[in-house]
């Protein structure tokens, strides 16, 4: 994905903006977490996408009675994502500050723990080293065969 418009101008900057901010706050773990109850799924997911689409209308100038109006939601929805009065609202707007403070397109989160990754790139280490010698005694057979193979076609009239 390109570069990311912090304040946006025109509908494909703000649609650019609104996706990224959807997307870094659904991968949040505390986001995927609450994503695992199925009964509220479904209205998470749709709070996390009006706050998204409001902030960046926002970031665009636009007013919050255009935001509604646009979004099909009351002016009310759109102040209390805004103000960071709503779960989703606030999440958007960190995500938002985190992705202008680091400079970042999409976050990915942790799926792996430090210790965890610590334990495969030993595994990793042992595998090579296990097959750096295989290769070794692969050489040296292959050596053998040679040397055999010659005394027999030599021993053969």
């Amino acid at each position: 994905m390109s570069e990311v418009p912090l304040s946006p101008i025109g509908r494909e900057q703000i649609h650019k903006l609104e996706a990224v901010l959807l997307i870094n706050s659904i991968l949040r773990p505390d986001v995927l977490e609450e994503l695992k109850n199925p009964e509220e799924r479904i209205t998470w997911v749709d709070s996390l996408a009006v706050a998204a689409a409001a902030l960046a209308r926002e970031k665009a100038r636009m007013t919050v009675s255009q935001i509604a109006e646009e979004l099909g939601r009351t002016e009310t929805t759109i102040r209390n994502h805004l103000q960071g009065k709503t779960r989703a609202g606030q999440i958007v707007r960190e995500t938002y500050e985190k992705i202008s403070r680091e400079n970042i397109t999409v976050m990915l989160p942790d799926l792996v723990s430090a210790e965890e990754v610590k334990r495969l790139k030993s595994e990793l280490d042992e595998e090579r080293r296990k097959r750096l010698e295989m290769e070794n005694i692969l050489k040296e057979i292959h050596g053998l065969l040679t040397q055999i193979l010659d005394r027999v076609s030599r021993a053969l009239p």
